[in-house]
């Protein structure tokens, strides 16, 4: 690539990186900003979940507005919506203004990433120059949550505000840079009120607001649901109305979206196997490492004692995705195919987290090392090709869509990981019983990513032979036709 292309991928990865720095600062800094504002734990608990629920709710939508409204314009507009909430949060002395500041940059988030993820996939030539392009953009995204846990310890320690303050600087700088190297875009043609001769349903400009309206709020419905799984049988009842609700509302998009002239999302996309494969499998396999990630940190603060710092210290190991990503992972692909590797990462994970089953109260760093290393390992193999697959195939006028299906699943994932973990481990009684019980869950989510995975990898071999077999079969011989006179 030349060097405006590689300037160009690394603002835009710079985005990813931003959105995963800034969770990860806030995780390690809860605690501390719950201490210095008096917040109860249910406020404490919705400065983390504003923010989930934000993104979950609105990054369908985000995707789809990136093809309709125009990707940079998406891009930069969101992306300053999200510097000036980041700096709401740092000036907040109060909960109510904590949690409104996470909602709206999660929803900045929701816009933004599908933005710069859909710029991606259509600035880069389809196939080895776009396999690296999003292998950097995941290896970021990777090393800017790792990352952010250790200088979330740091920064927590000058004063827990500058968690805040800190995407707020990095937020201008990308800006800045992207208001440069973002190359400006066609304003989308108005829509004709129809879709297409082909039936792509790839009218730019039309807007669905019912499809738009019915989306959000079943991902917010169904984003808050998934939150209260944590409480266990606390309220059970609100939490299955929620859920309902938001099935209910999906249920009406469904039907909003087949009568929509242009549609939000065109339902027929779903159709493609290997984008719903790489959706499932990145929910199951983000919401895996998020849960594992979580147990793990309870563990070692709760149970064992350690600081913010030292948890951020030792879970630093698994930041050797962001080194793995975009240099091993894609000749393995090249080699493998994408298929072969994402089930290669999620074995990895199975034998990673099995290996943690057996935490004891006084395990060494050593004991836990090839677990967290193994884990990085396998996201490195995993994340990034599932996102190629997400995107591979897609029409450029719906790559939006496609990156938004896919951030919608992997905030999904998140929240189910959690949310299951942290319910189990109440459900089991706590203590280190209810740490092993927890970590079944992330474990049982990579045995069946990793048997859908391996759908696809039988899939793609039985593809390749039939072409193979095409390729080398004798031309049969063209049979003469006899001359017809025809007198009229």
């Amino acid at each position: 690539m030349s060097l405006r292309a590689w300037s160009l991928l690394l603002v835009l990865s710079g985005t990813i990186f931003l959105e995963g720095i800034d969770v990860a600062m806030l995780a390690v800094a809860v605690p501390t900003v719950r201490a210095d504002l008096g917040l109860t734990t249910g406020t404490a608990a919705w400065v983390m979940s504003a923010y989930v629920l934000g993104y979950a709710g609105f990054t369908l939508l985000g995707g789809r507005a990136a093809d309709l409204l125009g990707r940079r314009r998406m891009l930069l507009g969101w992306l300053t919506v999200f510097l000036l909430f980041s700096g709401l949060g740092g000036l907040a002395d109060e909960g109510w203004t904590l949690i409104l500041a996470r909602f709206v940059t999660g929803v900045a988030a929701a816009f933004m990433t599908p933005a710069a993820l859909s710029i991606i996939t259509t600035s880069y030539e389809e196939g080895p120059q776009r396999n690296q392009a999003l292998l950097v953009f995941a290896g970021t995204a990777a090393g800017g949550f790792s990352l952010g846990l250790v200088i979330g310890g740091l920064l927590t320690q000058l004063g827990w505000r500058w968690v805040f303050f800190a995407p707020v600087l990095l937020a201008a700088a990308i800006l800045a840079a992207a208001i440069a190297l973002v190359p400006k875009e066609p304003r989308p043609a108005r829509a004709n009120g129809a879709a297409d001769a082909q039936g792509s349903g790839s009218v730019r400009g039309g807007f669905d607001l019912g499809g738009a309206l019915t989306a959000a709020g079943a991902m917010l419905l169904l984003a808050y649901g998934i939150i209260r799984l944590e409480h266990g049988l606390t309220g059970w009842q609100v939490t299955a109305a929620v859920l309902a609700a938001g099935l209910l509302l999906a249920a009406a998009f469904v039907a909003v979206e087949r009568r929509a002239a242009a549609p939000l999302v065109r339902l027929g996309i779903l159709r493609k196997a290997s984008l719903v494969r790489a959706d499932l499998g990145a929910l199951l396999f983000v919401g895996s490492f998020f849960g594992f990630q979580f147990v793990a940190t309870l563990y070692l603060q709760e149970l064992r004692g350690w600081s913010s710092l030292q948890t951020a210290l030792a879970l630093l190991v698994m930041g050797v995705d962001a080194v793995l990503a975009p240099t091993l992972t894609p000749r393995l692909v090249a080699r493998f195919g994408n298929a072969r590797v994402i089930l290669g990462g999620f074995v990895l994970a199975v034998v990673s987290y099995a290996l943690f089953l057996p935490v004891g109260p006084d395990w060494s760093y050593a004991a836990m090392f090839p677990t967290l290393f193994l884990t990085g390992l396998a996201f490195a193999l995993a994340y990034g090709p599932l996102t190629i697959a997400g995107t591979e195939g897609i029409a450029e006028e719906e790559q939006g869509l496609a990156g938004g299906l896919l951030t919608t699943a992997t905030q999904f994932g998140s929240a189910v990981g959690i949310a299951a973990v942290t319910a189990v481990y109440g459900l089991a009684g706590g203590g280190l019983d209810g740490f092993r019980a927890a970590l079944v869950v992330p474990l049982v989510m990579v045995v069946l990513g990793a048997v859908i995975t391996a759908t696809g990898v039988r899939g793609g071999a039985a593809r390749a032979r039939e072409v193979q077999e095409a390729a080398q079969a004798p031309e049969a011989p063209e049979v003469p036709q006899p001359a017809t006179n025809v007198t009229v």
